[in-house]
């Protein structure tokens, strides 16, 4: 004591303010005629006291630190399997940062708790109220400053479990208990570990506070946790915000109890009051039942908060509140070996789920405690020497036999001298370590040091196996009866299963869907659930669910029960997964970060899983809006593959498109036109972008071109677009293809100045995977694109072509991955299928007929052929005059001034119709 207040309280003089303080705390907190209850949360020897104590008193009125909102949850505890949690959850919040949705505050149950022998001796005897006092959920947020997390704060160091399976049931929310009690701040919390000999704080109060108040009577018990709390609040830092909200807390829990004491007259004296032991010495104004001060309490938010219970775990408990792994399954198991060695009775919820039938001796009630004055008890209780009784060292070897045989399961070389090993090492820790007898953690270094030594063979360690041993992970399970609405729908719907869905583990169903049509019904709330549960909850082995596709036959592995705190959370949302379904949608589609492509994702999940047209139809219209509002071309490929598979479903499953897609069409067409020139030398647009614009103008361009669209801007933004890169020169050279304006032969000639051209060949692989991109918008080039390829391989010699391969194999696998099949099917439709015809086998692009336009002109060439024709075709002359603007001087045989002239000047194009003309 004198080493902490020269540490922490200013100097060693401080000692006796300190002392004297807490004398005052205690006499003030026992003087009170509403008599305080001090308790710790999850505190076997907390839940032993108020066991016995509610026997005792008989208590009219018992009020308890909880959020007020939480009363009516309650009673559904009878309809659940210990551990759960009570759950206000939030997800439209009115009156918080938006950031901070959801909100959600849990309160963890266990069955050793104080809390719940509260609870279940109000809630099943006649005539006893239950008042919860402590703020609600919603002033849980009104007071959070959400400071930044302290890695120094307590529980921060290594005592939490790594987040996995079961430390995650409660998700990202707010944890709530009666009870917190543990130093405030780091350095005194270091102090009692380094003095108590101990690792972590859950072996300090295991130790020091749970094993000597194990078996002590009432008053010592309230005493000594007075004493606690009013030293650890005395030892506390100058947390200003931390010890307003505290203080807070206890105003308003005072403030509430004078107001049901007002207004229904009870007797103070008939009333207890549990809360934390911190707070039970609280120095507030408002302390008592004739506490004075003004204390507000705020109005709540607007935000409107649902309840329900949501499964936990002792891992969750654990992580949650920065407890070291396992002292929660330890308290457990210390709650029992309390009540089979005093007798005392606990109150237990009638009806309660889960619980295990006691299978222990009947054993005698302890002896009666001689009649020793209160002021007296607590000083025997301090001088009274720790005992190794025989139970314990009995507990002891059956433990050393039982870690032995559970270490040999897992593959561990364990012996009876082993086991021998760790009973006597756990003695001799507990006495290096200054105790009496070996607790928990002693026997699990013991264990460590004994049998794993230094590899561990099997999946667990041996600290683990002491976990498990001691009660291990339990985990606890709402009740059908006290699921929320939407869960009971989803297991009536699914009941067809013939599945025990609310039971943990994997569950494997079979639909036979063609052979029993009523379990496509099943079929369409499973694809939902996949949808909306986190994943592992609802797993497809076998059938797949698209756009105009049912399967007749489907496998799934099922993890409801596993997964039950999210099938939960669902139920705040909605009464259906439907309704839920519609408004995940809604909300994704009008989020203002959402993107075409995000938007048009989500009428295809409402077209596919609701088959709902008037969702589809709303959310079209926002795609709509959310596009033309976009100045990035980032999500055209996304963009590109929901509007082709949106378009492929209507075409068949509808007898009209919607107006909807007919004005994305022509909205999307303008907008990429307008984007496309910018889009070709911005940086920042990747070539599949590029493409994926090409691709929506090229393959919509039939369906615009019926609504209204002009060609003619599509031919102007692909002629304004001058890129830099080698890869998007080579797409805008595909792009002129497919409008016309370059032919095959000039293309090809195009890459044979580059192959030919030594300073363009080092980039002639970034061409290459322009063209591969260019698949997707003009796939009618792929024979020119393995041409392309195949010219280099056979063009370059191995010098030259050896050094850029790597960087042409990494280009295709990194871009063109998705079109890599086409160009395999196309080379292996041109190559020969085997090796003895590859000697005789000419390429086709080497094997072409001559080119008509290389031919000479027929009648010379100076044009005479050419006038003779159009002469011979005075109608198609007329046609092409008036095209031209010449209206006379065409029906002379090019005797005319006009027509002579023309083809004087233009010879070339004369020859070049006449040969094709001649040729055909």
């Amino acid at each position: 004591m004198r080493e902490a207040a020269a540490a922490f309280a200013g100097g060693p003089d401080a000692l006796e303010e300190i002392l004297l303080g807490l004398v005052a705390d205690v006499d003030r907190a026992v003087s009170e005629p509403l008599e305080v209850f001090p308790v710790c949360h999850h505190s076997p020897a907390s839940a032993i006291a108020m066991a016995r104590r509610l026997r005792e008193k008989q208590p009219k009125v018992v009020y308890l630190e909880l959020c007020e909102d939480m009363a009516p949850l309650l009673t559904e505890l009878r309809n659940c399997r210990l551990p759960v949690a009570v759950q206000s959850f939030a997800t439209g919040i009115d009156g918080f940062p938006a950031e901070w949705a959801p909100l959600s505050v849990v309160a963890p149950v266990t069955e050793a708790s104080a809390e719940y022998q509260a609870i279940a001796y109000a809630l099943d005897t006649p005539g006893v109220e239950l008042v919860l006092v402590d703020r609600s959920s919603d002033h849980v947020f009104q007071w959070d400053a959400r400071p930044a997390p302290d890695p120094d704060a307590p529980g921060a160091g290594g005592e939490a479990r790594p987040a996995d399976e079961e430390a995650a049931l409660h998700g990202d929310a707010v944890g709530v208990e009666i009870g917190d009690l543990r130093p405030r701040f780091a350095e005194l919390e270091e102090h009692l570990l380094r003095h108590g000999k101990v690792r972590h704080w859950s072996e300090w109060w295991h130790q020091y506070v749970e094993l000597p108040l194990g078996d002590s009577d009432h008053d010592t018990y309230r005493q000594v946790m007075l004493l606690i709390g009013s030293l650890f609040r005395r030892l506390a830092p100058g947390d200003t915000h931390r010890l307003r909200v505290d203080e807070d807390r206890e105003r308003y829990m005072w403030t509430r109890m004078r107001e049901h004491l007002a207004a229904t007259g009870t007797d103070p004296e008939d009333c207890l009051y549990v809360c934390g032991a911190f707070h039970a010495v609280s120095r507030v104004e408002e302390f008592g039942v004739a506490g004075g001060g003004s204390f507000e309490i705020s109005p709540r938010t607007a935000t409107r908060w649902l309840h329900g219970l949501i499964p936990s775990s002792h891992a969750a408990i654990e992580a949650q509140f920065g407890l070291a792994p396992g002292s929660v399954s330890i308290a457990a198991t210390q709650w029992a070996k309390n009540l089979k060695r005093t007798g005392v009775k606990p109150y237990v919820l009638a009806g309660q789920g889960g619980r295990r039938r006691s299978t222990a001796k009947k054993t005698a009630a302890p002896a009666p405690v001689p009649a020793v004055p209160p002021s007296d008890r607590l000083t025997g209780f301090l001088r009274q020497p720790p005992v190794l009784d025989r139970l314990d060292e009995a507990e002891l070897l059956g433990w050393s036999v039982e870690i032995v045989r559970a270490a040999r399961r897992n593959g561990y070389l364990a012996s009876t001298a082993d086991a021998i090993a760790v009973f006597e090492t756990s003695i001799l820790l507990a006495g290096m370590r200054d105790r009496a007898r070996p607790t928990p953690y002693d026997f699990q270094d013991a264990a460590v040091t004994c049998i794993e030594k230094d590899t561990v063979p099997g999946r667990r360690d041996v600290r683990r196996l002491v976990e498990s041993m001691m009660g291990g992970d339990r985990v606890g399970q709402v009740g059908y009866d006290a699921l929320p609405p939407l869960a009971r729908d989803v297991h009536d719907r699914l009941a067809p299963l013939g599945l025990k869905l609310e039971q943990r583990g994997v569950r494997r169903a079979l639909l036979d869907i063609a052979a029993r049509p009523e379990l496509e019904a099943c079929s369409d709330v499973l694809w939902m659930l996949r949808h909306l549960l986190p994943e592992g909850a609802a797993r497809t082995v076998m059938g797949e669910r698209k756009l105009g596709e049912r399967s007749i036959q489907e496998s799934w592995d099922l993890a409801l029960g596993t997964h039950q705190r999210a099938l939960i959370e669902l139920g705040y949302e909605g009464v259906s997964i439907e309704q839920v379904l519609e408004q995940r949608l809604r909300r994704r589609a009008y989020d203002p970060k959402a993107t075409a492509a995000t938007v048009l994702t989500t009428v295809e999940d409402a077209t596919l899983y609701l088959g709902s047209r008037r969702l589809a139809d709303e959310l079209g219209g926002r795609a709509l809006e959310v596009l033309s509002g976009e100045r990035s071309v980032d999500g055209a490929p996304e963009v590109l593959r929901g509007v082709r598979r949106l378009l492929a479903y209507f075409r068949t499953a509808e007898p009209v498109l919607p107006p909807w897609i007919e004005a994305f069409t022509k909205a999307g067409y303008a907008h990429y036109c307008t984007l496309l020139p910018t889009a070709f030398t911005d940086d920042d647009a990747a070539v599949r972008h590029v493409s994926a614009m090409l691709g929506f103008l090229f393959g919509m361009e039939a369906l615009a071109l019926s609504l209204g669209c002009d060609r003619t801007q599509l031919e102007l933004a692909v002629a304004q677009s001058h890129p830099e890169d080698p890869a998007k020169k080579a797409l805008l050279w595909a792009a002129q293809a497919h409008l016309g304006g370059l032919t095959r032969e000039r293309l090809r000639a195009r890459c044979d100045g580059l192959l030919g051209n030594p300073l363009t060949v080092a980039a002639y692989p970034q061409y290459l995977s322009g063209f591969v991109h260019a698949l997707e918008p003009v796939p009618q080039l792929t024979d020119f694109v393995v041409e392309a390829v195949s010219n280099a391989f056979g063009r370059l010699p191995d010098p030259v072509l050896l050094p850029w391969l790597p960087t042409l194999i990494t280009a295709l696998r990194k871009d063109g991955g998705d079109l890599a099949p086409l160009l395999i099917r196309e080379a292996g439709r041109i190559f020969p299928g085997r090796l003895a015809a590859l000697d005789t086998w000419v390429p086709p692009w080497l094997d072409r007929p001559e080119d008509p336009a290389a031919r000479p002109a027929a009648g010379g060439g100076d044009g005479t052929g050419g006038c003779a024709l159009l002469a011979a075709h005075p109608e198609t002359c007329d046609a092409v005059a008036g095209l031209l603007g010449c209206e006379d001087g065409w029906r002379q045989a090019g005797a005319g001034p006009s027509g002579a002239a023309l083809l004087r000047r233009h010879p070339d194009t004369a020859r070049a119709l006449e040969a094709l003309l001649t040729d055909g």
